[in-house]
């Protein structure tokens, strides 16, 4: 697997038509040595739907993920947080003491 994680948390809210949606993307690898872009999407706070899809080859997966990352972003949605890929708070600090 490769050295950077990719994980994309992203949400769109708007209040005049009572939206809240969240998706979300990640690649992982599989216990047979192939490449997972795992999505999931839904209402904030609910349980929504998900999706796997295999690839051979971890750049393959990565331009599936890029692909859908562009297209969620062209129908309004912002990545919201980090998903825990670094200790940094939305002010670009590190938290903690």
């Amino acid at each position: 697997m490769s050295l950077y994680p990719y994980q994309l948390y992203c949400e769109r809210i708007d209040r005049a038509r009572n939206m809240a949606r969240y998706y979300m993307l990640s690649i992982q690898p599989t216990l047979f040595g192939e490449t997972a872009v795992v999505r999931s999407w839904g209402r904030i706070g609910k349980s929504g739907g998900e999706m796997s899809e295999l690839f051979e080859t971890e750049a393959q997966a990565a331009f599936r993920f890029l692909e859908l990352a562009r297209c969620k972003r062209k129908k309004g949605y912002r990545p919201a947080a980090s998903c825990g890929n670094s200790a940094r708070s939305r002010s670009g600090r590190p938290e903690g003491p």
